[in-house]
């Protein structure tokens, strides 16, 4: 029998047509022979569909007509429960739509990416791919990604993090501090979103609080960090578990402004089409550096399935800082693996694999403590009177 895999999409997140580019994506790389894909598109309400016609792209032009000829469906929070349950179950219909093997969550952005789902998938029990609730929301969160990477001697650029109620009650200390740790020029982002969304360069302080105002547009956390001027963009993507993992090819992004732009990464097309060098020319030494850290950020945040970590290289030092993680990138970084001969087939039967190497591995802990304290007839501060 075929194994049933659900992949998840879209999302209430300000990626979310990224989310169904990558989907799509990832939907047409399994192998029909061994696998029953059912596409389980959520709405930017957070509303659950499925259908056949969520597979095709230009269906998305017009997403209330293509949510009237595909059916909205939920799954129960009930650990082993891995239904898919009719939301809208006529008189004499079924109430169960069908059941899944896995999950493959191709999800980007807050909400999706941060660990929340992740969570729900944990509670539900279900076998996925991809990293767990504690590795994605570390690896979502830029503020707190760089507090565990700088912990355990990882390089990190300079930063200085607050919230937005704090820049609303103190923004001249807040600028103070930035310009006395930081100099200019600096990068103002949202701590918590992903593919340059809320991200701009500051060259003086007008230009720092415009930014700072526009990010918090997009988050309560901010991060703004010390900006390498002649820098060098490098990709690495890291597949397997915090044990057991490899390293792809290089790339470096060909950005047309300062920083890497969301149109340079998706208005042509997705990351696997936007303008980037294949392998990086580097050096070896450069090129080895780059990797060691690439899989190094992916084993101390705990990560499992696909990554992509972005990194930056000082080019008038040749020193070499991780920048960020990706922990379900764009495309599911496939073109970096095929460029170093592992297919876009390959590469998702990986993530099944790892997934129920996941499941297998976790049902041989003990989760539960078979004691009952109540019958102990005491012990228990306050408790129950006979």
């Amino acid at each position: 029998m075929k194994t049933k895999i659900g992949v998840f999409f879209g999302g209430r997140s300000t990626e979310h047509e990224i989310s169904i580019i990558s989907a799509n994506q990832a939907i047409n790389a399994f192998n029909p022979e061994k696998y029953e894909i059912i596409p389980i598109y959520i709405s930017k309400e957070g509303k659950w569909y499925t259908g056949r016609e969520l597979l095709t792209l230009s269906n998305y032009r017009n997403i209330p007509e293509l949510l009237k000829k595909v059916t909205e469906i939920y799954m129960k929070p009930i650990y082993g429960d891995f239904n898919i349950y009719n939301a809208k179950k006529s008189m004499f219909g079924k109430e169960i739509f069908d059941t899944l093997d896995l999950a493959i969550p191709v999800l980007h952005g807050t909400n999706m990416e941060d660990g929340r789902f992740e969570g729900l998938l944990e509670t539900i029990g279900i076998p996925y791919a991809g990293c767990d609730t504690l590795s994605s929301a570390n690896g979502m969160d830029k503020i707190t990604m760089k507090m565990i990477l700088s912990a355990d001697g990882i390089p990190v650029v300079d930063y200085v993090w607050f919230t937005d109620h704090k820049w609303a009650a103190d923004r001249d200390a807040i600028i103070e501090k930035i310009e006395k740790k930081l100099s200019y020029p600096v990068i103002v982002k949202p701590a918590d979103l992903g593919s340059s969304i809320g991200i701009g360069t500051a060259h003086d302080r007008e230009a720092l609080i415009e930014k700072i105002n526009n990010a918090t547009r997009f988050a309560s956390r901010i991060i703004v960090e010390h900006m390498v001027t002649n820098l060098r963009e490098i990709n690495c993507s890291v597949l397997g578990d915090v044990d057991e993992y490899q390293t792809s090819v290089l790339e470096e992004p060909i950005k047309a402004e300062e920083i890497l732009s969301y149109g340079d990464k998706y208005m042509a097309g997705g990351m696997h089409a936007a303008q980037k060098r294949i392998p990086a020319e580097l050096s070896d030494d450069l090129a080895t550096e780059c990797s060691r850290l690439a899989g190094d950020t992916f084993s101390v945040l705990g990560c499992h399935g696909v990554s992509r970590v972005d990194l930056i290289i000082d080019a008038d030092t040749n020193k070499v800082y991780v920048n960020e993680i990706n922990t379900i990138p764009g495309s599911l970084s496939y073109y970096l693996w095929e460029a170093g001969g592992l297919s876009f087939e390959s590469l998702m039967d990986k993530l099944v694999k790892l997934a129920l190497k996941r499941q297998r591995s976790m049902q041989n802990k003990t989760l539960t403590f078979d004691q009952n304290i109540f019958a102990l007839g005491g012990g228990v501060k306050g408790g129950l009177k006979k």
